[in-house]
């Protein structure tokens, strides 16, 4: 692969409320290190609710927005320093499924997709049960399903 190509890889990251985001993020950012690139951090906040007052439907709305931004931006600390590079933060509003498939189909600079399974016994998460089911042909990118239960010493080996 050619540096250049190495160097504009980009692995994606869902960023949700999951435990399992920081398996998928350390695995990103790993392979980051090792082999070139760049991690995308996706935050997809819920629509405020309708409300008989646009001015409050509005206020929810920016405190999620900010909200999004400050845990964006505390994990882009977090990538800057396992990777020595600043993530691309994106922030969108809607349905998760639906946002990350846009996104894949808006954005030719995402290369691969990483998300990581949940802990044994509570099954693939509606997330990756779509995108492995009815909505896998909509996908343009490969997708790493990283074990929930991955070692950091295995993780260091599968990234190299």
């Amino acid at each position: 692969m050619a540096e250049a190509e190495r160097r504009d890889r980009v692995f994606l990251v869902v960023v949700d409320d999951s435990p399992e985001r920081h398996t998928a993020l350390r695995y990103a950012c790993l392979r980051v290190r090792h082999s070139g690139g760049r991690v995308a951090l996706l935050r997809v906040v819920e629509p405020a609710e309708m409300t008989e007052w646009a001015g409050v439907g509005a206020m929810l709305e920016e405190e999620r927005r900010e909200e999004a931004e400050k845990l964006l931006s505390g994990l882009a600390a977090e990538v800057q320093e396992i990777t020595g590079g600043l993530p691309i933060l994106l922030i969108r509003e809607g349905d998760p499924r639906d946002e990350l498939l846009a996104l894949l189909e808006e954005d030719p600079r995402i290369s691969i997709l990483v998300l990581a399974a949940a802990a044994a016994g509570t099954g693939p998460g509606p997330l990756i049960q779509a995108l492995v089911g009815r909505h896998g042909a909509r996908l343009r990118v490969p997708m790493t399903i990283v074990p929930a239960g991955l070692s950091e010493q295995d993780m260091q080996r599968v990234t190299i």
